[in-house]
């Protein structure tokens, strides 16, 4: 029925004056079908103008139009399956998510809200629109996310191999910035569409050593979903990039591209933009070992009971009773046994309220009643120390270049069976 209706509204004539064939003129019309919904002409006719006004902004030399617009259906498709995929696992982006994503957007960008709004009407949308368009794109980020989660682990073993790797090599602690072209394949390709994918990212290349722009050669022939910001993924670790483009990559000079590189999911160009050399950090934190006692506010507990009982067990401290019994005794947290004390803790480690308060201690004082999210405390400050952290950090961004690229490699495999198991019939126009 969905395909019905809009397709009766798609494709609409006016049968006004329509004494023969050529005075009829459709309104609109249907291009793709993508499972039960369609995309139509006008939809195809707005993103072309969108990406012609984006690619002219980065003075990128405009492919063919017909390639162009080819292009542009083949990411709409995509887009709409990623969305109907999202419906169906039940993901939602509530409004308040929206507004606070949309108060990021205009705070980067250093505008009001009406400044924004005439930002937004001079490219010929509105508000309400773009929401709509932000609240698809969090929508999809959400999907991948939990794509990846489901199936991206990485281990302390990886972590402890990828470091031992970067102390051997001379190059581990470079970054580069990099542009890609991405021609994909799919498991379900026989070998001539694959040798057709690989011609056609071998003419990619050949457009690119006879001087072609590399963003205009992205822009018409990658399948990657930077292609229309000239393929660039910006600056990344090189061991994020895995082999063989790591093999490559260090022997060339910033300019320079790679030749037609096959992966699992599909035909590689790379073009190297800048390295750099990335500076090793040394990071040190003020780190706190504190105690504390909490009497959390409930349904049987009010308000009120709460911050007596806290005051009470106060003055019995003050009085001399010991800080780590009264805990055991009394302190509703799961430090309770260990007498409230909570070890040592970096910033961030607490909410705010409390953190707060304990900063302001000094070693073997003990604060006032302070109220937090999870009840009213008691604080008390044993001691303060300066500690490295700079071996976890450097654990913590092995941990983010091994996911990022086991995340990469999945992302576009995924994407590649949601297109192959989706229903996408082409409508082609009579003439």
């Amino acid at each position: 029925m969905l395909i019905a209706a809009t397709f009766m509204w798609a494709t609409g004539i006016l049968a006004q004056n329509s004494h023969s064939h050529n005075d009829i003129r459709p309104i609109d019309r249907i291009v793709a079908v993508v499972n039960e919904e369609v995309i139509t002409q006008q939809e195809i006719d707005e993103l072309l103008q969108n990406t012609v006004q984006q690619l002219h902004k980065q003075n990128t030399e405009l492919p063919r139009m017909e390639v162009l617009e080819k292009q542009l259906l083949e990411r709409l498709i995509l887009k709409r399956i990623q969305l109907q995929r999202a419906k169906e696992t039940g993901l939602t982006v509530s409004d308040n998510d929206l507004d606070q994503t949309l108060r990021r957007i205009i705070q980067d960008n250093h505008l009001t809200m009406d400044e924004f709004r005439q930002v937004l009407f001079q490219e010929g949308t509105d508000l309400n629109r773009f929401r709509e368009e932000i609240r698809g794109e969090i929508l999809i980020t959400r999907l991948k996310e939990q794509e990846i989660n489901s199936r991206v682990n990485v281990t302390e073993s990886e972590i402890d191999n990828f470091l031992q790797n970067q102390a051997n090599s001379p190059v581990a602690h470079e970054e580069y910035r990099i542009a890609h072209i991405l021609v994909q394949i799919s498991e379900q390709m026989n070998e001539a569409q694959i040798e057709a994918r690989h011609k056609r990212a071998e003419t990619a290349y050949e457009h690119l050593r006879q001087g072609a722009n590399f963003a205009q050669v992205s822009a018409e022939f990658s399948d990657a979903a930077d292609a229309m910001q000239g393929g660039e993924l910006g600056w990344r670790p090189l061991a994020q990039l895995g082999s063989p483009f790591t093999e490559m990559l260090v022997k060339m000079q910033p300019g320079e591209i790679t030749p037609v590189v096959r992966s699992p999911i599909g035909f590689h160009i790379l073009k190297l933009l800048e390295r750099r050399q990335q500076e090793k950090q040394v990071t040190i934190i003020e780190q706190t070992h504190a105690q504390h006692i909490l009497i959390k506010v409930s349904e049987l507990v009010s308000e009120d009971d709460a911050h007596q009982l806290i005051g009470q067990l106060m003055d019995r401290v003050h009085n001399g009773a010991d800080f780590m019994e009264v805990a055991k005794a009394h302190s509703e947290d799961a430090s309770a046994a260990a007498g409230g004390d909570l070890n040592w803790i970096s910033p961030g480690d607490t909410v705010p309220e409390f953190e707060q308060a304990m900063n302001a201690l000094l070693p073997g004082q003990i604060s006032s009643p302070v109220r937090s999210p999870f009840g009213w405390h008691l604080i008390k400050v044993i001691e303060r120390r300066s500690k490295d952290v700079s071996e976890q950090q450097q654990r913590e961004a092995a941990r983010r270049t091994i996911h990022a690229r086991k995340a990469d490699v999945i992302v576009q495999e995924w994407l590649q069976q949601l297109r192959d198991q989706a229903y996408v019939e082409y409508k082609v126009e009579d003439n």
